[in-house]
């Protein structure tokens, strides 16, 4: 049987298991050596089913067992983990050390959790640590760590928060170093605040003191490792078919949109299923700040913005990529999100030949979306007048989709309105399907999509183009 002292850390003991002794609390110590005088030693987690409760080892000893282990992990291999090593070799370092230590200081680990434990502090040492698990539940949408206690995910629209904890403020903001050196960026107390995207194609923003003054955080929005298609949305109950077939006939007939809506309603997953519809012969440039579109057609130009580095330079703005991708003979030019001076060399560009283009823009109705579009027109400097920034907006979109993820968790398109003209200085929006709500049961929303009843003028254009256009989208649904 194993020795009870082997944690003795009072005792005088080699040298060699110093490191390891210092980093093990008393109160851990004597939980770990009651823990070793039970018979047939078996630490398992909380949910393995296990007869005799004597075998059972807390998992909260497992816990302690794995933090002592990461501190004398990073204390003693640290500088063998850098260099840029690959994941298989620093697995191997990392399995090689776990063995040796578990040897060494005899703890009772059969050879399923010694694997288990060398997974996680592998994890630890080369990806996100304790978030690994939440990362693998593809229900979690979004991670938010607020401080090193405070973990929360979000599930089918739903926040929740989770039982995951980090050792502390500086094991968080370890994980967010790692992170931003992966991808080649840099995040200290200088420069607390990174935004970037794994291979994966995970977005992960990160802040430090003194941006957040209550500690580090990380915010990582997830994406689907299959993304949403057009039949997936309508399963969803994001559109009717109505909807989609509409919408589908705008794509293909080369008319502008945008998509409106705030955070996480939606936009870029819409924007990729209505990307579905564009010809595969056409050539495809998407500008994005982190690239999250994943289209089908195989001609397409990726393009993505870059932050400023540690010194200043080498920003790439979206302005510069809208400019530039206009010398790249596009059928389609994909603004993932119009947010700055972008905005008004994307009108331009809508209105120069460059139809069909596409994109979306954080907004709360269609009305706030055009507001906040004309604003963005001023960044870039120019001093038109509202009536000619309107004007042009007029000219170059053609209709506005409004998305909205409602109380339920549920996204929905709440409207999608054509632009027709000007009265006055006021741009003209008609709405031509709307989500008519009606209640709420079990809290979930009630309603369904309906027709306006307005034939769109956008109709006349489409079957110029020989586009079948069923007036039968259109007959007045409401009562």
């Amino acid at each position: 049987m194993t020795d009870p002292d082997a944690f003795n850390i009072t005792s005088s003991e080699p040298e060699a298991r110093a490191p390891f002794r210092k980093s093990l609390s008393q109160d851990t110590a004597s939980r770990l050596k009651a823990t070793l005088k039970r018979p047939a030693l078996n630490v398992v987690s909380d949910d393995a089913v296990v007869d005799d409760p004597l075998v059972k080892v807390k998992h909260t000893d497992y816990l302690s067992i794995k933090n002592a282990l990461q501190e004398r992990l990073l204390n003693e291999i640290g500088e063998q983990l850098a260099g840029g090593r690959d994941q298989d070799d620093i697995s191997a370092i990392v399995q090689e050390f776990t063995t040796r230590i578990l040897e060494a200081e005899h703890i009772p680990l059969n050879q399923a959790e010694r694997n288990r434990l060398a997974q996680e502090l592998t994890e630890e040492a080369i990806g996100l640590g304790p978030l690994a698990s939440l990362l693998a539940d593809p229900a979690v949408s979004d991670i938010l760590v607020n401080g090193h206690q405070s973990v929360y995910v979000e599930r089918f629209g739903r926040l929740e928060k989770t039982d995951v904890q980090f050792l502390d403020n500086d094991h968080v903001i370890r994980v967010i170093e790692r992170i931003a050196a992966q991808m080649g960026r840099h995040i200290d107390t200088s420069s607390p605040m990174v935004d970037l995207r794994l291979s994966d194609g995970t977005r992960v923003n990160a802040t430090l003191p003194p941006a957040t003054i209550d500690g580090p955080t990380i915010s990582i929005r997830r994406f689907g490792v299959r993304r949403l298609r057009r039949k997936d949305l309508l399963g969803l109950g994001m559109l009717s078919p109505d909807m989609a077939t509409f919408l589908d006939l705008i794509v293909q007939g080369k008319r502008n949109l945008l998509i409106s809506g705030g955070t996480g309603a939606g936009k870029s997953t819409l924007l990729g299923a209505l990307s579905e519809a564009i010809p595969f012969h056409e050539r495809i440039i998407t500008i994005e700040d982190t690239a999250e579109l994943q289209l089908d057609q195989e001609h397409i130009v990726r393009m993505e913005t870059r932050q400023s580095n540690i010194e200043g330079k080498g920003r790439i703005t979206a302005r510069e990529l809208v400019v530039n991708s206009l010398r790249m003979r596009p059928d389609r030019i994909i603004v993932g999100e119009v947010r700055g001076p972008e905005a008004l060399d994307m009108l331009q560009a809508m209105n120069t030949g460059h139809e069909g283009s596409m994109g979306t823009i954080h907004a709360n109705s269609p009305r706030d979306a055009l507001s906040r579009l004309e604003t963005m027109v001023l960044y870039a400097g120019t001093e038109l007048p509202s009536r000619a920034i309107r004007e042009q907006m007029v000219s170059a979109l053609n209709i506005l989709i409004q998305i909205r993820r409602y109380e339920d968790g549920v996204r929905r398109i709440e409207s999608i309105a054509e632009i027709t003209g000007l009265e006055g200085t006021t741009p003209l929006l008609q709405d031509i399907f709307q989500f008519r709500r009606r209640g709420v049961q079990k809290r979930r929303i009630l309603g369904e999509f309906v027709s306006t009843g307005i034939v769109p003028r956008v109709v006349e254009d489409l079957r110029q183009q020989n586009l079948e256009v069923p007036l039968s989208l259109f007959t007045d649904q409401r009562t």
